[in-house]
């Protein structure tokens, strides 16, 4: 979401006020988070690939112990209103 807002402010779709009234922010986080980024791109492209690697399956394990989690969820509703 951030990322998004940050983004948008960059790329100069809209203004910052746009943006602010767009998704009820206000005007200065949007540009701390327009700051963040320029600030912080350089690190993205410099980190290895291993570390992409490594946060890559750790949100596949991450997405399938949510899809667990939904299906048991879902069955004790399933048991719960019966």
């Amino acid at each position: 979401f951030k990322a998004k807002i940050a983004l948008s402010a960059i790329r100069e779709d809209e203004t910052i006020p746009q943006l602010a009234a767009r998704y009820g922010i206000h005007p200065t986080q949007i540009n701390s988070w327009k700051r963040q980024l320029i600030e912080q791109a350089a690190d993205l492209f410099s980190r290895s690939n291993s570390s992409s690697k490594e946060n890559g399956q750790t949100t596949d394990n991450l997405h399938r112990v949510i899809g667990q989690l939904t299906v048991e969820r879902d069955f004790l509703a399933r048991k719960l209103d019966h």
